[in-house]
């Protein structure tokens, strides 16, 4: 037995024990366990990243890769105090799984002969399991396919989701695959995660049958990469970057780059030796993908957790770079935040901080309410003044305005209780927060004080019938959404048929003329869309909420999602519903019954798009829609009421592949083929607007015979009206626009471009 120094949690030298560090782990090599503990020893700072604030299962081999091993997830009592533990409760039993942030750490799980390092794709969040924070798509070869198919995949899975703006990461796993790892720009749900990778998975069979399955079974992989997606479940473990494989060979995860990846036929896993030595000469190829390890010359502070969830190059928020210091300790804001959700933050400065809270349905206006507050992150005191939109892709995306601000006095400040007499324009009065599980708590108004007159503004969802007994104009409803489904064999009896708009989902609100426009994430986007104040116009005389989207309609007359994110000020107003009329509250009506409220409506609205229903049943509505190009068809009962914000089963909606004609305006160079990729757009009002990149659906001779004619035409500007990113402009040789095709696609992303196009071959110029 020995001791060494390594790095620990804070940056200072810890003693790690070690013993039979001579001991053979890899008979075939040699490799002992000393030099197991010295490569991840080497390895730490590349490696930590993608380990860090993660919950670490070890599959250890204590006699050698030749003999039984064991996963190990529960943290022995024996363990050093100074590694970081948090408990897990599973289904059948709670768990105390190390989070391992040092190089310390790597040698003690060297030490136990722990070749294999798991973790999933989120972290933790103090105590509880947090979002996850990227996807992993595991590329495993059926019988017959090996590395190099499964190279093929990783680049198809990589067009795909560079075209919704997702970035890829290459790992080849050290045992038979390749593993993808994509961070993600927002937080998703527990099962969120899993959903978005199983529809690229979904998609990539539907496309490449004959390369890709999405299906578990075995008996289906024969000559087939089978896509994983189910790694992204929380219960679920990967191996982790850089981690050491327990194999014959002393493999290792190794990231790798593209350019290797395109030259599939060399491609191989590597020991870990040749990992370290990549390391020494590249840098850390995923260090994209995961934030630095906080290291102890920027000690945690009241911040820390505020900081690591905002980049200040991308938010106008403040973001502090040193420690908080305290002011006068009495002052308080509340915000009203249009995010994915619309709430209101109540903030109040406490030791130099922001102590915040999350209330979504606005601060109780009678002390017979109890409202959820969920406890946030502490924010910066420079919070207090800070009002604007938090631009897309980032933490709390969304518009942000001062709702009420001033002094406050505290009565009780405890753990889990929390008494302050408020002193601010709307905001007075003793209010109490009082903590009921975790980070849920409750927001009460105390009686000692009156009752302020209930406000439309502080709940905007919320429909109370006035003394006249009529309802109040509600604003902040979000949309109904569709569920996704089967509609051939639905009947014409019960359900009425529409088609699924191209555009983008709005709800209007106009009162006596001022028009309000809000995403379905709650945003008000009224600036966006200046053509609809023609329908304020026309619909002055009347108080109403509307449910449809903004569409733009091209040269054929079919809406075009990509038109629109490129022009919006030629969109019009396409409505499907009717929420709320003249003091009259519609949501719980039948769909029929606000269906004939829309259409009279609509009668005296020249400028308001109410299209008439498709025909039933399901099957003759589908074959309509496919027929005609549109995006899909959305059914609902006739006798369903609407449901703000969720997503019913008395809607269901059915997409269609989606067929477009484009023009080729560029295409991208490639070392290994004719081209990567053409570059395509839509001809509209004189003018080609780029929708995307098309690299897939070609045969050999295709390509040839493309890139011959598309060589002679090339030009020196692009010729395309809108304007392409750099990553998009990237490798673009440009040509004059003169071959017409017609190409296959899942979608529209939310940038306008094509997600996921296929090449079907060239147009007819007669059609």
């Amino acid at each position: 037995m020995s001791r060494r120094e390594f790095a620990g949690p804070d940056g200072r030298g810890v003693d790690v024990e070690l013993s039979n560090l001579d001991k053979v782990l890899y008979p075939a090599t040699g490799t002992t366990k000393g030099e197991v503990i010295a490569y991840y020893s080497a390895i730490a700072s590349a490696m930590l990243p993608h380990i860090a604030g993660r919950p670490v299962t070890r599959k250890r081999w204590p006699n050698g890769v030749d003999e039984p091993s064991f996963f190990e997830k529960n943290l022995p009592a024996h363990a050093p105090s100074w590694i970081e533990r948090h408990g897990v409760e599973h289904s059948d039993r709670r768990v105390v799984y190390p989070v391992i942030d040092s190089e310390a750490g790597l040698a003690w799980i060297g030490q136990q002969a722990a070749l294999e390092v798991h973790v999933p794709q989120w972290r933790f969040d103090g105590d509880e399991r947090g979002a996850a924070t990227r996807l992993v798509f595991d590329l495993d070869p059926g019988p017959g396919a090996g590395l190099a198919e499964c190279a093929r995949v990783a680049l198809l899975v990589r067009e795909m989701i560079e075209e919704i703006g997702l970035r890829a990461f290459p790992v080849t796993s050290g045992s038979k695959g390749i593993h993808l790892y994509v961070p993600l720009t927002r937080a998703l749900s527990p099962g969120g995660a899993s959903t978005v990778a199983k529809q690229v998975a979904a998609n990539l069979e539907k496309l490449h049958p004959d390369l890709v399955t999405a299906t578990m079974a075995k008996s289906v992989r024969g000559g087939k990469v089978f896509l994983d997606w189910s790694q992204n479940n929380p219960a679920k473990t990967t191996i982790a970057p850089y981690s050491m494989r327990g194999r014959a060979e002393p493999n290792a995860a190794a990231p790798r780059t593209w350019d290797e990846l395109e030259d599939r036929k060399n491609l191989r896993h590597l020991h870990f030796d040749e990992v370290l030595a990549r390391f020494a000469d590249h840098g850390d190829l995923l260090a994209d993908l995961d934030p630095p390890v906080r290291t102890a010359e920027t000690p945690p502070d009241a911040l820390t957790k505020y900081r690591s969830m905002r980049d200040p190059t991308r938010t106008p928020e403040p973001v502090p770079s040193t420690a908080p210091i305290s002011g006068p300790g009495d002052r308080f804001v509340v915000q009203e935040h249009h995010a994915r959700r619309l709430h209101w933050d109540v903030r109040l400065e406490r030791d130099g901080v922001l102590v915040s809270w999350a209330v979504p349905k606005g601060p109780p206006t009678s002390p017979d309410q109890n409202r959820l507050a969920v406890h946030t992150e502490d924010h910066p005191l420079e919070y207090l003044d800070f009002h604007g939109a938090i631009p897309r892709g980032q933490y709390g995306a969304g518009e942000m305005t001062i709702w009420d601000r001033g002094t406050y006095e505290t009565e009780k400040w405890r753990a889990d209780e929390v008494i302050v007499t408020f002193h601010g324009d709307r905001l007075t009065g003793r209010y109490a927060f009082i903590r009921t599980n975790g980070k849920q708590w409750l927001m009460h108004l105390m009686r000692e004080h009156r009752e302020p007159e209930p406000s439309a503004e502080v709940e905007p969802r919320i429909l109370r019938p006035r003394a006249n007994g009529a309802a109040p104009f509600p604003r902040g409803l979000t949309p109904m959404l569709a569920t996704p489904g089967d509609i051939a064999d639905l009947d014409g009896g019960d359900w009425c048929f529409e088609t699924k708009w191209d555009g983008f989902r709005l709800i209007a609100e106009i009162d006596g003329g001022a028009l309000t426009l809000r995403s379905r994430a709650g945003n008000v986007l009224t600036a966006r869309y200046p053509s609809f104040a023609t329908l304020a116009k026309e619909l002055s005389a009347h108080r109403v909420v509307l449910d449809g989207e903004a569409v733009v309609f091209d040269d054929h007359g079919v809406a075009n999602l990509g038109l629109l994110r490129a022009d919006p000020a030629r969109a019009v107003f396409v409505a499907f519903d009717v929420l709320h009329l003249d003091g009259t509250s519609l949501i719980r009506k039948r769909y029929t019954d606000r269906r004939r409220v829309l259409e009279a409506l609509a009668a005296n609205s020249p400028s308001m798009v109410v299209p008439p229903r498709l025909d039933g049943p399901g099957e003759a509505a589908l074959e309509y829609s496919l027929r005609h190009g549109l995006e899909g068809v959305v059914a609902k009962r006739k006798d369903s009421v609407y449901l703000p914000g969720k997503r019913g089963h008395a809607w269901v909606k059915e997409r269609n592949w989606r067929v477009q004609r484009v023009v080729v305006g560029g295409w991208r160079r490639s070392d290994v083929r004719d081209f990567k990729s053409l570059l395509v757009g839509i001809r509209y009002d004189g003018k080609l607007y780029y929708v995307g990149r098309v690299g897939t659906g070609f045969g050999d001779a295709d390509m040839r015979d493309l890139a011959r004619r598309l060589g002679g035409s090339e030009r020196a500007t692009s010729p395309f009206h809108n304007e392409l990113t750099a990553e998009e402009r990237k490798e673009a040789v440009w040509v004059t626009p003169r071959v017409e095709a017609t190409v296959r696609f899942m979608n529209w992303t939310e940038t306008g471009r094509l997600w996921h196009p296929a090449w079907l071959g060239e147009a007819d110029a007669a059609s």
